[in-house]
């Protein structure tokens, strides 16, 4: 029988405080919670490991005279007591009497070690402070005092919960300056949410250390200076820092100051950004199935939600959430009135226009107008946002990936842009990335499309900037180069108008968590280059495949994967463009290598050098990824697969296959 050894008598006596007799001999003499209130005041201007000790200690032999509550519940007693006004009585529950704390209002423990895990007292009008003894719940992993009325500082002994995942202290009126040693919470990959608070200072380039996946939001506060460009802030959205005015920088509209450009003796000051002379709003209007055309929109607060044009909606919007909390909370002030806005959506869509495209999309305006926004991508075309819509304190929330796009010398009318969407949106195939939505303004467009989780291809060949992506086996990359041919035939087939896709390369294919291929990109390059005040009638017709571009627009990191005869001046995409696209990623998945780093052998690529270990009869395993070599019954797959690139990349165009045929070809593979 195993026998428990007895209590410690340590438990049974508070520690000797040798270095502090005068604090030894007020503790002497306090034994009741209003000296013990006293007593922590007295303390708080020692380091902040001793001060958390020495409380620590009081309330554990104060309250062991009195009761056998745990030290966990000693220290949201102390929560308690900071608590200066709770109207709804949220706390009343909690007593010192009781012996754990796991029945109170609010508090979640863990159910075998009877620690406490979670503290959720949302929208419960509570006024106060955070005490530091907080930082003794070492099992914390969820933090959540949103939408009350707490106010002064975080305390820095916060860090000390290196297990907490979640943390929202959103909507109160908290103040000083954003915690640095927040970043030493390195368990905090879920929740940071810091909106709606007081807080003033510059934003910590320590935060660049957060995870790229942590939901950051420092949104409506009094930051100023220039967002840190470092780390995971270069990920975040505008939703993570709109409503503070003082703060400049991407991804907000608003421009840094240049300090030379300020100084009037300074002959390069320049008066105006040409970068950016509308410095276009953003918000979101949306015609709500109206059938006159015109929308009563909320303004909710705010500069900057990801995806929209109108300054004003995100304000009224905020305000009406506040309004519905007053009423059933009886804390915030009456509002004077409702405020609404009407906004006519002309003919045109001049006044901006959402619509969806997919029956299947559920998300609604009001949904992406409250999202949370990361930066996944810029590119020429513009900036690729992954939008986190209705997520709520435990879920996950719907996820899309929104395009922003970079218009560059194209002017479309409404008719015309909503022409050449909704033919992108009918292109719908398993290895498509599907179009759910699309808005448009005068100076705002943007692609809502599902959002694919895994990343690129090019990644998952090549590795990230964060770690090393595991090796593909052959199985995996075939299933992907057959997903990828499948989709291109799909676009090439599926109109008379014969479509083409003009930007086929590894970055542009994303992989889902079951390495399922899909083709992202279709008929951007038309969005952003095709110019519809052109008298062309071909260009009237929103055909996709007429895409005429220079040497000089097509960007460095495509050229590699461009056909020759498209590097031509004046020259058009075509369907045999694509194919030798593919041809190149066909090649990227077999050799594991990058295309621009053939570069470096002959300068002409990684087609001429695959072709030259061909005719030279070299042994396989010089030119295949170094993973696949093991594999060697695969050995006659890879051959015939290496036969399907080269010939889908010949320097005569009219010597290529077609994509149908492609796809037969590797589909073919599996039987050898």
């Amino acid at each position: 029988m195993l026998l428990l050894p007895p209590p410690s008598p340590l438990l049974l006596t508070p520690p000797p405080l040798l270095f502090f007799p005068h604090l030894s001999l007020s503790l002497s003499l306090c034994a009741t919670p209003r000296c013990i209130d006293s007593f922590t005041m007295t303390i708080s201007s020692l380091t902040n490991s001793i001060a958390i000790s020495i409380i620590s200690s009081l309330l554990l032999f104060t309250s062991l005279s009195s009761s056998s509550l745990s030290p966990d519940g000693l220290s949201l007693l102390a929560l308690k007591s900071a608590i200066s006004s709770d109207p709804t009585h949220a706390l009343t529950s909690w007593s010192s009497t009781d012996p754990t704390p796991c029945h109170w209002t609010g508090i979640t423990c863990d159910h075998t070690t009877q620690l406490v895990t979670s503290i959720s007292l949302p929208n419960k009008a509570l006024s106060g402070y955070l005490p530091s003894e907080l930082a003794s719940l070492l099992s914390l992993r969820r933090l959540s005092l949103s939408n009350n009325s707490l106010s002064g500082p975080i305390p820095t002994q916060i860090s000390s919960l290196q297990k907490l995942t979640h943390l929202d202290l959103s909507s109160n009126l908290l103040s000083g300056s954003l915690p640095e040693c927040l970043i030493n919470l390195t368990h905090l990959a879920g929740t940071l949410n810091l909106s709606y608070n007081r807080f003033s200072g510059e934003v910590p380039p320590a935060y660049g250390r957060f995870p790229v996946a942590l939901s950051l939001d420092l949104q409506h506060n009094n930051l100023t200076g220039k967002i840190p460009q470092v780390g995971s802030l270069l990920n975040q959205g505008p939703t993570a820092f709109s409503g503070n005015p003082n703060l400049c920088g991407f991804p907000l509209n608003s421009l840094c100051p240049d300090p030379e450009a300020q100084n009037p003796n300074n002959p390069n000051r320049v008066f105006s950004n040409p970068e950016n002379p509308r410095n276009p709003g953003v918000g979101f209007v949306s015609n709500g199935g109206r059938k006159n055309g015109s929308v009563i929109v909320s303004v909710v607060s705010g500069i900057a939600v990801v995806i929209g044009v109108v300054f004003v909606s995100a304000l009224v919007f905020r305000r009406k959430w506040r309004r519905s909390e007053e009423g059933r909370m009886g804390r915030l002030e009456k509002l004077d009135k409702e405020v609404e806005v009407e906004v006519e959506v002309s003919e045109e869509g001049q006044k901006g226009k959402f619509v969806v495209v997919d029956e299947g999309f559920g998300l609604e305006l009001e949904d992406l107008l409250r999202a949370s926004a990361y930066v996944v991508g810029k590119s020429r075309s513009g900036i690729v946002y992954r939008v986190v819509a209705g997520r709520g304190s435990g879920g996950a929330g719907a996820m899309v990936a929104v395009r922003r796009l970079s218009e560059a010398d194209a002017t479309w009318r409404f008719k015309e842009f909503e022409a050449e969407v909704e033919a992108i949106g009918r292109v719908q195939h398993p290895n498509i990335v599907r179009l759910r939505a699309y808005y448009y303004a005068s100076d705002e467009k943007l692609l809502v499309s599902e959002f694919i989780r895994n990343g690129s291809l090019y990644t998952a060949l090549h590795g990230g900037p964060a770690e090393p992506s595991p090796p593909l086996s052959w199985a995996a990359r075939l299933k992907i180069a057959q997903g990828i041919a499948r989709g291109l035939t799909h676009i090439h087939e599926c109109s008379p108008r014969k479509h083409v896709h003009s930007n086929i390369k590894s970055s542009k294919i994303l992989l889902d968590d079951d390495l399922h291929p899909y083709i992202s990109g279709f008929g951007l390059a038309r969005l952003v280059q095709g110019n519809s005040k052109s008298t062309n009638p071909a260009l009237k017709k929103h055909n996709l495949n007429q895409i005429t571009l220079s040497p000089k627009s097509i960007p460095s990191s495509s050229i590699i994967y461009t056909a020759p005869e498209v590097r031509v001046l004046g020259s058009k995409f075509t369907q045999k463009s694509d194919v030798y696209s593919f041809g190149i990623v066909l090649l990227e998945i077999l050799t594991g290598r990058s295309p621009e780093l053939g570069l470096e052998n002959d300068g002409k690529g990684l087609e001429s050098l695959v072709r030259r270990a061909f005719r030279e009869e070299k042994p396989l395993s010089e030119i295949i990824d170094s993973t696949l070599v093991h594999e060697v019954h695969a050995k006659k797959q890879v051959v015939a697969a290496f036969h399907v690139a080269l010939n889908c990349t010949e320097p005569d165009p009219e010597v290529r296959p077609r994509m149908r045929t492609v796809c037969d070809s590797l589909d073919r593979i599996k039987s050898q």
